[in-house]
């Protein structure tokens, strides 16, 4: 007797106080990127003019529950609304906790710029590349500084980094290739780079990180703390064109959705859908935009009521808010 009373004061000791190497994934909070979170607008836009919106653009998030211990665990998965999952699947070995906030935002401001050029780009404006880093030891070292702007590369005109991208795809290490670029500040100038090895493919390196930037003369601000990741870009997009834009791109509904976007308007897949359209389906939306690698996921997920709509770029999803706001039918996310 006495020798089991132990066993189970032992196991209520660990259950209650022993971390176990799991997360918890669930539903997180949604925000409307239409309007205001903490009383601050999460879409600013100065020097520009702006229009009346309606209706909700629902970015959603995922929750991770890190740190528990085994009793909170089994509560978690008890419920049947959290997944548990292994830490390492989500932080590295040794990775302290700052390091993962540093990366988690450092993907989330990257997600704000590329939103910013998309919409900005599918307005109409134009768009500049420009070296946003240079890599230690690299060729471009000396030669090419943080914020030249990217003009051409061998004599060809390059209008993104996409473009910066396609000029060096066929070239070799060893191959030099002449850079014409302005300074922030300077004249047009031109630089003969002889390329290295890339870390990566067969292809010559020149070591620089490009990114596009919006040629505008107005400002575009994404305020939104306490939130990481590169998932929220589409929903940022769209909420900048509604907000450049007479009338109301929802047509008043509540539609919420997910995706990362680069400069292009390229929607690509994320991670945690199943979690993220039982969240929106709660948050009241109607319509969720799905990027087109997730649709299997979402379909099998989806709560009754919530429709979900299959995009793989930026227009597809203007396209289906159009459909949405109009009452017509959406390209559906069927699977497959």
């Amino acid at each position: 007797m006495l020798a089991s009373g132990v066993l189970v004061l032992t196991f209520a000791l660990l259950g209650a106080f022993v971390r176990v190497p799991y997360v918890a994934l669930g539903p997180g909070p949604t925000y409307d990127t239409l309007g205001a979170v903490n009383g601050s607008e999460v879409i600013r836009v100065d020097g520009e003019r702006t229009y009346p919106t309606d209706g909700e653009l629902r970015m959603t998030t995922v929750s991770l529950n890190d740190n528990m211990t085994l009793f909170g665990a089994l509560g978690m998965w008890l419920s049947g609304r959290y997944a548990l999952a292994p830490r390492e699947e989500y932080f590295r070995p040794g990775q302290s906790d700052d390091e993962v906030r540093r990366e988690n935002l450092r993907q989330f401001r990257n997600s704000q710029s590329n939103a910013e050029v998309a919409a900005l780009r599918r307005l109409g404006h134009p768009v500049r590349v420009v070296v946003d880093q240079i890599v230690d030891e690299s060729p471009a070292v000396g030669v090419l500084e943080p914020g030249d702007r990217i003009l051409r590369i061998d004599g060809e005109d390059v209008a993104d980094s996409a473009g910066v991208r396609a000029a060096l795809r066929d070239t070799r290490p060893g191959q030099t290739v002449s850079v014409a670029v302005r300074g922030e500040d300077g004249p047009e100038r031109t630089e003969d780079i002889t390329l290295g090895r890339h870390p990566n493919g067969p292809h010559g390196f020149i070591g620089i990180q490009p990114t596009d930037i919006a040629n505008v003369p107005f400002e575009v601000d994404i305020a939104l703390e306490d939130v990481g990741g590169p998932s929220a870009g589409l929903m940022f997009a769209l909420a900048i064109m509604d907000e450049l834009t007479p009338g109301a791109m929802t047509g008043g509904e509540r539609v919420a959705g997910t995706g990362t976007i680069d400069a292009a308007g390229n929607v690509g897949e994320i991670g945690g859908i199943s979690f993220k359209v039982v969240a929106a389906h709660e948050a009241g939306a109607t319509a969720f935009l799905v990027p087109a690698g997730n649709c299997d996921e979402a379909v099998a997920a989806a709560p009754d009521g919530l429709s979900l709509v299959r995009v793989a770029t930026l227009d597809d999803a203007v396209t289906a808010l159009e459909s949405l706001a109009d009452g017509r039918p959406a390209t559906p996310c069927a699977g497959g």
